[in-house]
């Protein structure tokens, strides 16, 4: 069996409860939710239902139905950002920010919204007080990841979102690096919009996601379509999460989101954290003394999330991941990681970097091996 290292990407993997929740789904009940009044139809209903209300529960939030379910987190940024969002507004963000925040940003752009970037230092921080200096009047909404997918750096929203309230600026938030790994409650920290993925650190299956919108917060929808109510009327519906969910929806993966979510509940999030903090130690300890390898992002696991990036001189990271891959059954992530502009902000372009990402799952034994399988091929280069 490989060693999984790429759980920043969708983790592996799944629990043992969330692979029986989808099988259990296709098997039993496969039905439409909400398309039907038959009792299939209504069952499918109720676990949708169950699927909200929990990821309400688990992000501090008070009202399921302000949470609409998506494909993905690049789905909720894009209607997060396209729903708010118009020409002449003007929108803060950083330069650590995946492709899913800034290919939708230049799309606005082109359509008239000032972005504005606030740059981030060596290790991937962005100052709350350049974040301030940078919300100058007349800005619409703030976007940044709560996590570096790059650098695993863990930004302050807990200080950002208050501040961004007090100051009438709406705050999004993009969680796909952190839930599931660090607490978030998303009503305590003053935020407006989060995007969060059900495949990461959630343990879901693939093709769920899901966008919080604050209460009284109204958007403009992506898609118009059916929603199995209001069918008499031609207009989309405007209450949520109806208005941003056309169309059938995952039941499928919901069921299984809903039994990710129970099971990092009934280990606890502290515990997930804790562990895969461990692990992350374990690698920057291993690495930082490997002659002509440079780690990037924090060195303290404490304000570091689960990726690790790094690079070593004179060698090809893909090169590096490949014979990790090959030679040793360790599965990582190579290059720019649909981040160019993150890479741009700690100098690892154009090659970008080979990033470590352990999970849950992992073990000390798994991080060992891919530090002995790191320094052999070190070795053999030289």
């Amino acid at each position: 069996m490989p060693i999984y290292l790429d759980n920043a990407a969708t983790s592996f993997p799944k629990p043992s409860q969330v692979i029986e929740a989808v099988e259990g789904t296709l098997r039993q009940n496969a039905a439409n939710p909400g398309r039907g009044g038959h009792q299939l139809s209504l069952q499918a209903g109720r676990l949708v239902m169950e699927c909200r209300e929990t990821v309400a529960r688990f992000f501090g939030i008070s009202d399921e139905t302000r949470i609409a379910f998506t494909a993905n987190a690049t789905e909720a940024i894009n209607l997060g950002l396209f729903g708010v969002l118009q020409p002449g507004d003007r929108v803060v963000t950083t330069s650590m920010e995946h492709n899913a925040v800034v290919r939708p940003l230049r799309e606005l752009s082109d359509r008239g919204v000032e972005v504005v970037r606030v740059m981030a230092d060596s290790i991937g921080f962005v100052s709350p007080d350049s974040i301030r200096q940078a919300c100058l009047s007349g800005t619409r909404l703030l976007i940044m990841n709560h996590c570096s997918n790059v650098t695993g750096t863990l930004q302050a929203i807990d200080e950002i979102g208050p501040w961004c309230r007090q100051q009438g600026i709406l705050f999004m938030v993009d969680a796909a690096q952190s839930a599931g790994v660090f607490p978030i409650h998303a009503e305590d920290m003053a935020i407006d919009l989060l995007a969060v993925p059900g495949h990461k650190s959630l343990l879901g299956p693939t093709g769920t996601g899901f966008l919080y919108v604050r209460k009284g917060l109204e958007l403009r929808p992506l898609l118009y379509g059916g929603t199995g109510n209001f069918s008499q009327s031609a207009i989309q519906p405007t209450e949520m999460p109806e208005r941003l969910e056309s169309g059938t929806l995952n039941t499928i993966g919901l069921a299984g989101l809903k039994a990710g979510v129970e099971f990092i509940e009934s280990v606890g999030l502290d515990s997930v954290r804790a562990h895969e903090q461990k692990l992350l130690s374990q690698l920057i300890e291993g690495l930082s003394d490997v002659a002509g390898l440079s780690l990037n992002g924090p060195l303290d696991s404490i304000r570091h999330g689960g990726a690790l990036s790094f690079n070593v001189r004179n060698m090809d990271p893909s090169m590096l991941g490949f014979r990790l891959d090959h030679e040793y059954g360790i599965c990582c992530r190579v290059g720019l990681h649909c981040a160019p502009e993150a890479h741009d902000t700690i100098g690892t372009l154009p090659e970008g970097t080979v990033r470590l990402s352990p999970g849950y799952f992992n073990s000390a034994d798994d991080i060992e091996k891919t530090l002995i399988a790191i320094r052999a091929i070190i070795a053999s280069e030289r």
